[in-house]
């Protein structure tokens, strides 16, 4: 069981949290895209309201405790510890309010490399607490935009949580998973629930196009953020997102586990 004061000395010491490797430049350049309504950082969200860069900059420093001034161009930024403490324990509750409910859950991650472990460890408790954890259209084909054209990936599952991969058999050189921000995979996964006439999630839980994409269709949502994926802090703003978490999601997968202790206990699916 690890204590408030013990996990925030882990974010600092794990660069979760405090002085993080996302550059200031990184996270300006995010915000100007976002304010000019590009769909690459849009991640799925339609915003209702016009998002200027200063509102932007305001925005994300209130969520998560970057520099709120505009002339700081370059250099390191940060997150403030407590506001991702604050982000973990509406996050347990959200999940923890579900587990109690029993709901069909899906849960899928951008980030398959660093990531996949803390939602699978999630997955596992809310299906031991009840929750039918869904897997719809495993194997399905997604076209995606990407900086060299448009490419193919193949949706897949494993322990439950979903992210799209290179097409080919596993163990042919190719990467077991693939970065990614789209919204499409979360849309075809969502489609061919519907189309299945299966149950839909009363639950989404992720990362990227996962969480925005789902909570622009109006089902609950909450996941993790880094300070240069405003789309997130705009849907929790907004009220399309019901908690979203800022840390650092590049940092190693092995980082993630005390954070994933602190959530199942808060949640109370600790076994």
């Amino acid at each position: 069981m690890w204590s408030t004061g013990a996990l925030r000395a882990h974010l600092l010491a794990a660069g979760l949290a405090g002085a993080v490797a996302t550059p200031r430049e990184e996270n300006l350049r995010s915000y100007r895209l976002f304010a000019a309504r590009d769909p690459r950082v849009l991640l799925g969200l339609d915003p209702v309201r016009p998002w200027d860069e200063a509102a932007l900059l305001r925005l994300m420093a209130e969520k998560c405790g970057v520099s709120g001034d505009p002339e700081h161009r370059s250099g390191p930024d940060a997150i403030d510890p407590e506001r991702t403490l604050r982000g973990l324990d509406a996050f347990a509750a959200r999940l923890g309010a579900a587990a109690a409910r029993r709901v069909p859950v899906l849960l899928g991650t951008g980030h398959p490399h660093r990531l996949l472990g803390f939602y699978a460890a999630l997955a596992d408790a809310l299906s031991a607490a009840g929750c039918l954890v869904l897997t719809p259209a495993q194997g399905r084909c997604v076209d995606m935009t990407t900086r060299f054209g448009v490419r193919t990936y193949l949706l897949d599952y494993v322990r439950g949580v979903a992210f799209v991969r290179e097409p080919g058999p596993p163990g042919d050189g190719r990467a077991p998973g693939a970065h990614s921000h789209s919204p499409l995979p979360g849309r075809a996964a969502l489609e061919s629930a519907a189309d299945s006439g299966g149950p839909l999630p009363e639950l989404v839980v992720g990362d990227h196009g996962w969480v925005c994409g789902a909570g622009q269709l109006g089902i609950e949502a909450i996941g993790l953020a880094d300070t240069d994926d405003p789309a997130p802090f705009v849907g929790e703003a907004e009220g399309q997102v019901s908690a979203v978490v800022p840390l650092d999601d590049g940092v190693r997968s092995a980082s993630y586990l005390p954070l994933t202790r602190y959530v199942l206990n808060r949640a109370r699916l600790s076994r």
